[in-house]
């Protein structure tokens, strides 16, 4: 069957009615988002991709775009523990896992260590402004981010169900910040790039953030929706022809003689296999996300940048030439053929 023609393809034990119900779900919580945030439905909808795939997302935008107003609305509206840490220079790891403190027993007299746990130890944890901290800080969160569970004075503790980072950093600013090193930004499942509103938008922001209403958010999902979710997520169907033009998508991105000539000049270090997975999750969540039981090349394309722009290295020569990640992405999606 083609990946084009999702139509024709039920999983055998997920129901119509369940299907409904759970895309009616994914409807609400656009809504309550859409109470404390005007426009950005992109941004939104990879928010929820990340969410739905079971990753972590990595907002980068100017500021005063609403990024933390996005993710703190996101926590609102999902009845999870939701715990915000703003990175510092002055940030210390024990900030964020957590530390050992002593106490003392008041009826033997006898004293103990005892493991406080730290925000990390949350559901949705929004890492504010994470390139502001130093790489010790910033490499905190790594096995956190990809094991889902803290090590510390050699026991391991493990992060509550589900778990998920969203991450801001300013793109402008060089002075007192700390670039997030490849191993960490591997990590993210996507790359969101957070843009200016339309004007239309940007006059509508005016408008409601400046008078005496305040939008409330309403819980609209338990974690218990959420895991399910994320469950039929991969029970979403992706063809054969589909997952072979992701994997040949991927391998392009790493310099060799078998490439488009211009990812040899502008590619120094090309993209690992956890960027196919990444893409092939985010691809089954977008269908989900748009009532489809089947992932489809539009899904690839659309998610092809916020998956691949944060795991290609650039060259000197593509900076020399003023090009980005995403130039990168552009070339892939037009010089690698579909089928073979």
């Amino acid at each position: 069957m083609s990946a084009d023609t999702p139509s024709s393809f039920r999983p055998a034990d997920v129901s119509e009615a369940g299907i409904q119900s759970r895309l009616a779900q994914i409807g609400t919580l656009r809504a309550a988002i859409a109470q404390a945030i005007v426009g950005q439905e992109a941004v939104v909808e990879q928010l929820l991709i990340g969410l739905l795939a079971g990753g972590h997302c990595l907002l980068e935008g100017v500021p005063g775009l609403g990024k933390t107003l996005l993710v703190r609305s996101l926590g609102q509206a999902l009845d999870l523990q939701f715990r915000r840490v703003q990175f510092t220079p002055d940030l210390m790891p024990s900030d964020i896992l957590g530390t050992e403190i002593l106490e003392e027993d008041h009826g033997t007299g006898r004293r103990h260590f005892k493991f406080q746990p730290g925000p990390i130890f949350t559901n949705l944890l929004l890492a504010d402004e994470l390139n502001r901290t130093p790489p010790k800080t910033q490499a905190a969160l790594l096995e956190a981010m990809q094991e889902r569970t803290v090590s510390y004075a050699g026991v391991t503790q493990a992060l509550p169900a589900p778990f998920f980072v969203l991450a801001t950093q300013n793109p402008i600013e060089q002075a007192g910040t700390y670039p997030l090193p490849e191993a960490q930004l591997d990590r993210f499942l996507l790359h969101v790039r957070v843009d200016y509103p339309d004007e239309v938008e940007e006059r509508d922001i005016l408008a409601q953030t400046t008078g005496t209403h305040v939008a409330a958010v309403p819980r609209v999902m338990s974690g218990a929706d959420i895991t399910e979710l994320q469950a039929l997520v991969r029970q979403i169907h992706l063809g054969d022809d589909l997952l072979a033009w992701i994997t040949r998508l991927v391998r392009a991105t790493r310099p060799g003689d078998d490439v488009p000539a211009d990812i040899r000049q502008w590619v120094k270090w090309g993209a690992g296999p956890r960027a196919g997975q990444s893409l092939v999750l985010a691809a089954k969540a977008r269908a989900l996300l748009h009532g489809r039981l089947a992932a489809t090349r539009e899904d690839v394309v659309t998610l092809a940048a916020p998956v691949l722009r944060h795991r290609i290295l650039l060259s000197f020569a593509a900076e020399a030439e003023l090009k980005t990640t995403d130039d990168v992405v552009a070339v892939l999606l037009r010089s690698v053929p579909f089928t073979v």
